[in-house]
């Protein structure tokens, strides 16, 4: 095993899943502000 392909593989898996939290925060801030927009009384 090569110790460039590992940290490369790390660089990519890191990059992945910063991805993923940007996405997951982006979806809960539009949820905050829908929910902000739709004042409806139950």
């Amino acid at each position: 095993m090569n110790m460039a392909n590992v940290a490369q593989a790390l660089e990519m898996m890191a990059q992945g899943m910063a991805g993923i939290f940007v996405v997951l925060g982006a979806i809960a801030l539009m949820v905050a502000l829908m929910q902000k927009i739709d004042n409806r009384k139950k």
